[in-house]
């Protein structure tokens, strides 16, 4: 589904990644872990279309995808949610999930300011396709709420709803347990399992080691902006380098 090939990118001389290839099975859940600093959310904003490499391809199944806009990404089937969660904070819970569908929107100006049948025909769909993915996430009830005003987790499960609204292929999530308490991330566990059983394929990066050892298939390790590792969590859990990066030790 997501293929990365030899990717290399530098700050000001500084590189945060270099030479970094994996390959993420569709229908998989897949977790980028590794130490702070190590190039994980540099890689997400890559692979998303946010940062541009300096080297390397990135490609969403046969499609070359490097330097596509996330507008552009997210027609073809890729989305993202971020570290610190991202809402229009002054719009409704629901309004929040149907601008996620604006992908799936045909209306244009001039029928949606002179309110056209048609147009109004859109928006019903919309409502009604935003509210089952509000349904699907647990937080329906909250519908009516400025999202300004929500609690971080029901924000975080919000961001995620308005991810899944267009339907993607991809998902991609950065630090999604990050800020929830120990409810919250067991809660989180349960729908990134459902989000997989809908046929959607998984990246995620998380410091949450129990969370990746619980839901990840496979699990790729970064440390200084290169790959350590790559394979099965167990395997991963017991690598000695690994284990090294993370404790300093060696």
């Amino acid at each position: 589904m997501l293929n990365l090939q030899r990717i290399t990118k530098t700050f000001g001389g500084v590189t945060a990644l270099e030479d970094v290839s994996f390959k993420v099975g569709s229908g998989a859940i897949t977790g980028v872990i590794g130490p702070n600093g190590a190039g994980k959310t540099t890689l997400f904003n890559i692979a998303t279309g946010l940062y541009n490499q300096d080297a390397g391809d990135v490609y969403l199944g046969e499609q070359n995808i490097s330097r596509l806009p996330p507008e552009r990404l997210a027609r073809l089937g890729m989305v993202r949610t971020f570290q610190n969660v991202e809402l229009f904070g002054q719009m409704t819970v629901l309004e929040n999930v149907m601008v996620g569908l604006h992908t799936k929107s045909k209306s244009g100006i001039f029928s949606c300011a002179f309110k056209l049948p048609g147009q109004i025909r859109e928006e019903k769909t919309i409502r009604r396709r935003a509210l089952k993915w509000l349904e699907y996430t647990g937080i329906a009830d909250l519908a009516g709420m400025t999202a300004g005003s929500l609690p971080f987790g029901k924000g975080r499960l919000l961001e995620i709803a308005r991810a899944l609204a267009p339907e993607p292929r991809i998902i991609l999530m950065d630090e999604p347990a990050a800020g929830l308490n120990s409810r919250e991330t067991m809660g989180l566990a349960e729908l990134i399992k459902k989000i997989r059983d809908l046929g959607i394929t998984i990246v995620l990066v998380e410091h949450d080691m129990e969370l990746v050892m619980d839901v990840c298939e496979a699990v790729i390790v970064l440390n200084l902006g290169r790959k350590l590792a790559e394979g099965p969590p167990r395997d991963i859990q017991e690598n000695p380098e690994v284990i090294a990066a993370y404790l300093g030790d060696g």
